[in-house]
C-alpha cells in the first residue's frame, strides 16, 4: 500500500525535470508552436455569437460586484454611526439597506451564473458540431496517420474541458478584476497608508504566482496529450480485443496501459499538486494581511489617524482584495488547461480540408462504366512509389480483377479510382472524363463499395440497408436484401427488419454482415463496383450465398475485384496481376494460365494446396 501511495512521486525526476525544467531552447520551441494567448482570443470568438445576452451577464456581474463592495463600506460606516456613539437612530434603515443588497446581491449572481451556464452550452455545441463537421470534410489520409481513440478523445474530453471552464471561469476572471479595481479605489479614497501597507503582499503573490504557473501551464498540456493517447489505446485494444485474447496478450496490454496510465497519472498528479499551491499560498497572505491591517490600523487609530469602522472595512477589503486575487489564480490554471483542450481542437479545425473540387470540375448524371488508367504512378509518402505506369482499360460492364501478393498496389489502386488519393503522375478517366475534372461527390455517387470488413451501424436491418440510398422505400430495402440472399436470415430475427444491431453489427455471424454489406451495394445501384476481397473470411457455404448474390450485384456493371484466391476470379473479362507495384501480366484466367508468370504459378500452387 504504502508502495503505491508513493508512486506518483517517482514522475518528479521524469516529468518535473522533462516538463518544468527543460532547456530553454525547447521551452521556447514549445511556446512558440502554441500560442495559448492567440486560443484565448479564438474561443473569445465562438463567445462572441452569443454577444447580447453576455452583455446581460457582464451587467449582472458589474450589479454584484458593486454591490459586494457597497456591503462591507456600510457596515464600517454603520460602527462609526452607531456603534461607538450608542446610537440607534438610522440603524434600522442601515439593516433593511443591507438586507436589499445582499439580497439583490444574490439574485444577481443566480442570474449571471445561470445565463453563462447557458451560454457556455451553446458555445461548446457550436465547437464540437463544427468540430464533427470538419472531421468529415478532412482527407482520408488525415485518418490514416491517427488514433481513432484519440480523435475522440478531442471531440469529447477535450471540448468537456473547454465546457467546464467556460461555465465559470469568465464570470469569475471579469468579477474578480472588477472587485480589484473597485476595492483598491475605495481603500486609496479611504486611507491611502493602510492601502500601501495591505499592498504589501502584492509582490509575494506574484512571485508565487508566477513561479507555480510556469510550471503548472505545461503540465496541464501534457496531461491532455496522455490523456489523448491513453483514450485512444484503449479504444484500439478493445476493437482488437478478440486478437488480444488469441494471442494471450492480455498481460502485455495491460502492461502498456499501465504505462500509458502512470504517464497520464503521473503530469495530473504534479499539475494537481503545483495548482493546488495558489490557495495555500493565499490564505497564508490572507492571514498575513489581516495581521497586517490589524496591527497598523489599530496603532493609525490610537493616533486618530483612522476610525475604528474604516479598520473593519479595510479587513473586510483586504479579504476581498486576495479573494479575487485566488479567483484569478485558481480560474488562470483551470484556464490553462481548457486552453491546452482546445489547442487540441483547433489543430484538427486547422488540418487542411480534402482538396476542393477543380473550378471546372463537372456533374456526372449517369456512368456506363469506361475506366482507363493512363501512367499512373504514387507514393504515399513523397519517396518510394507504391505503384509506377500502371496502364489498363476497362470496358464499361467489364470485371476486372486484381491479384498480386500483399502490398503490390492493389487497394491503391481502388483508392485512387475513388479520389481518396489523387496519383502523383498520370491520369484515371471515367467515360472519358478526367477524374481529377469530376466532382467527388458526384463520382463516389456511382460508386458502390463491398469490403473484406464490413461496417454496420448502430441500428435497425432495415436503416443500415438503406444507407445505401436513403430515400430508398421498405419495399426497395427488402427486394435488395432478397437480392443478396439475405431475406431469409433477416426474417428468422426476432424483429426482422427493425431488429436493431449493435454498434459494428455484433450479434449477427461474419457472413450475415456481409450479405446485408451486399444488400446496401445493391440498394444503392452504382455504375462502378468494387469488391475487396468480399469473401475472404467466409465459409464455404455461405460463400456459395455471397457469390450469388455478388454475380447479381455485378450484372451490368464494371467491377473491379480484389481477390487472393483464384478461383473466385476465373469469370473475370480481364485480370491485372500487380508485382512490386507493376503491371506484370494482363489477360483473361485463360489467357494468363498459357503464360509462364505469377498467376500461372500461383494458381497450380492454390490448386494443390
Amino acid at each position: 500500500m504504502l508502495k503505491e501511495l508513493s508512486r506518483p512521486f517517482q514522475y518528479k525526476k521524469e516529468i518535473v525535470r522533462d516538463l518544468v525544467q527543460s532547456n530553454e531552447h525547447s521551452a521556447r520551441k514549445k511556446i512558440k508552436a502554441k500560442n495559448g494567448f492567440q486560443t484565448v482570443k479564438r474561443i473569445w470568438t465562438y463567445l462572441s455569437f452569443n454577444r447580447k445576452k453576455l452583455s446581460f451577464v457582464m451587467i449582472a456581474v458589474v450589479i454584484s460586484s458593486g454591490l459586494g463592495l457597497l456591503g462591507p463600506f456600510l457596515i464600517g460606516r454603520g460602527i462609526d454611526a452607531y456603534i461607538l456613539t450608542k446610537s440607534s437612530d438610522g440603524l434600522g434603515e442601515l439593516l433593511l439597506a443591507l438586507a436589499g443588497i445582499y439580497v439583490v446581491y444574490s439574485i444577481s449572481l443566480f442570474v449571471q451564473n445561470s445565463w453563462m451556464i447557458e451560454i457556455a452550452q451553446r458555445t461548446v455545441y457550436k465547437m464540437r458540431t463544427q468540430l464533427f463537421q470538419h472531421l468529415h470534410e478532412l482527407p482520408i489520409p488525415f485518418f490514416d496517420q491517427r488514433q481513432h481513440g484519440e480523435l475522440m478523445s478531442r471531440v469529447t474530453n477535450d471540448i468537456e474541458n473547454v465546457s467546464s471552464t467556460l461555465n465559470s471561469s469568465v464570470i469569475q476572471i471579469f468579477s474578480s478584476v472588477l472587485t480589484l479595481v473597485g476595492t483598491v479605489s475605495v481603500m486609496l479614497w479611504l486611507s491611502p497608508l493602510l492601502t500601501l501597507v495591505t499592498l504589501i503582499i502584492v509582490p509575494i503573490m506574484v512571485f508565487g504566482m508566477k513561479w507555480i504557473t510556469k510550471r503548472t501551464g505545461k503540465l496541464f498540456k501534457e496531461q491532455q496529450r496522455n490523456l489523448g493517447e491513453l483514450n485512444g489505446f484503449i479504444e484500439e485494444t478493445i476493437s482488437g480485443q478478440q486478437i488480444v485474447k488469441t494471442f494471450s496478450q492480455e498481460k502485455k496490454v495491460m502492461a502498456e496501459l499501465m504505462e500509458k496510465n502512470d504517464r497520464l497519472k503521473g503530469a495530473g498528479f504534479w499539475a494537481q499538486t503545483y495548482s493546488g499551491f495558489i490557495p495555500k499560498l493565499m490564505n497564508v497572505l490572507n492571514n498575513l494581511s489581516f495581521a497586517v491591517i490589524a496591527g497598523v490600523g489599530g496603532v493609525l487609530a490610537l493616533h486618530n489617524i483612522v476610525s475604528i469602522g474604516v479598520i473593519v472595512i479595510f479587513a473586510e477589503y483586504a479579504r476581498q482584495f486576495t479573494r479575487p486575487l485566488n479567483d484569478l489564480a485558481n480560474q488562470f490554471n483551470t484556464l490553462l488547461s481548457a486552453v491546452a483542450g482546445a489547442e487540441r481542437v483547433f489543430e484538427v479545425l486547422d488540418e487542411q480540408e480534402e482538396v476542393s473540387d477543380e473550378k471546372e470540375a463537372v456533374e456526372i448524371d449517369s456512368v456506363k462504366g469506361e475506366v482507363v488508367f493512363s501512367q499512373v504512378s504514387f507514393s504515399y509518402d513523397d519517396d518510394d512509389m507504391t505503384i509506377r505506369n500502371v496502364n489498363f482499360h476497362a470496358s464499361a460492364g467489364q470485371t476486372v480483377a486484381l491479384v498480386g501478393p500483399t502490398g503490390a498496389g492493389k487497394t491503391t489502386i481502388i483508392n485512387l479510382l475513388s479520389r481518396f488519393y489523387d496519383p502523383s503522375e498520370g491520369d484515371i478517366s471515367i467515360d472519358g472524363y478526367k477524374i481529377t475534372n469530376v466532382k467527388r461527390s458526384s463520382l463516389r455517387r456511382h460508386m458502390g463499395f463491398v469490403l473484406q470488413e464490413p461496417f454496420l451501424f448502430q441500428g435497425t436491418v432495415r436503416e443500415n440497408i438503406r444507407y445505401g440510398r436513403l430515400d430508398a422505400t421498405d419495399e426497395e430495402v427488402e427486394a435488395a436484401a432478397r437480392m443478396a440472399n439475405a431475406h431469409s436470415f433477416i426474417a428468422k430475427l426476432s424483429d426482422g427488419y427493425d431488429t436493431v444491431l449493435k454498434q459494428d453489427g455484433s450479434g449477427i455471424s461474419q457472413g450475415q454482415k456481409q450479405l446485408l454489406s451486399i444488400a446496401r451495394a445493391i440498394l444503392a445501384d452504382p455504375s462502378i463496383l468494387i469488391l475487396d476481397e468480399a469473401t475472404s473470411s467466409i465459409d464455404t457455404v455461405t460463400e456459395v450465398h455471397i457469390q450469388e448474390a455478388l454475380q447479381r450485384l455485378m450484372e451490368g456493371r464494371t467491377s473491379f475485384v480484389i481477390a487472393h484466391r483464384l478461383n473466385t476470379i476465373q469469370q473475370a473479362d480481364q485480370i491485372i496481376v500487380l508485382v512490386d507495384g507493376e503491371v506484370s501480366q494482363k489477360g483473361s484466367h485463360e489467357e494468363l494460365l498459357k503464360k509462364s508468370g505469377f498467376y500461372a504459378d500461383l494458381y497450380r500452387s492454390q490448386l494443390t494446396s
